[in-house]
């Protein structure tokens, strides 16, 4: 089965998360999961050069691990998550000597100490592997793991046409504004990235006040 798929049928059964355990056990190699890019989002890697971080942060669907790894170069205390145990063996294997915490959890489930626990939380695409009717409750379990006066990072894959069948759910920028309750958006970019053909991203920053 291909993703899409794999998300239909774990849809179908009332399982919309199984879909990520399924891709990663099965696959032989990295070529087999879609967003592994094997490296950390240029994305991410952007903004924070401009935006630096500090303190403990936690990396959403971690999937590999490069973007928990890059935040741990700069020296952050980093904890990283995804439902998939495979994804998560994943990268113990990938990194031995790695200083980040990798953790097993569902998104809806998270453990109760995680809650305003972090300075930074980076979201990348998490959200809209999941469908539409999931976006908002997801978003707003995400925004509690901020700490007072801790910044949500977000990026997600920008829709400018009509809906189609994900995954991806492609947000416009109206629906990524209406996400993460409780947190104070800060602004939201919309940008182009480097591939072929062009990809539309939006980047958007969230803090919980102090």
């Amino acid at each position: 089965m291909n993703v899409s798929d794999l998300a239909a049928a774990a849809r179908a059964r009332g399982e919309p998360v199984a879909w990520f355990e399924q891709l990663y056990a099965g696959a032989g190699d990295a070529s087999a999961i879609p967003w592994a890019d094997l490296r950390p989002h240029p994305g991410a890697v952007e903004w924070l050069d401009r935006h630096p971080q500090s303190g403990r942060a936690l990396v959403v669907g971690c999937g590999l691990g490069d973007d928990a790894e890059e935040l741990a170069r700069r020296g952050l205390e980093v904890t990283a998550f995804d439902v998939s145990p495979s994804a998560v063996a994943w990268c113990r294997r990938r990194f031995p000597a790695t200083r980040v915490e990798y953790v097993v959890a569902d998104a809806f489930a998270l453990p109760a100490v995680w809650e305003g626990a972090f300075d930074f939380v980076l979201e990348i695409y998490t959200v809209q592997s999941l469908p539409p009717e999931l976006h908002t409750p997801l978003a707003a379990v995400i925004a509690r793991t901020a700490a007072p006066g801790g910044t949500l990072l977000a990026i997600a894959r920008a829709r400018t046409g009509a809906v189609f069948a994900g995954p991806p759910w492609l947000l416009t920028e109206e629906e990524l504004r209406g996400l993460f309750a409780g947190l104070e958006l800060e602004g939201i970019e919309a940008y182009a990235d480097a591939e072929a053909p062009e990809l539309r991203r939006l980047r958007g920053s969230w803090r919980r006040p102090a």
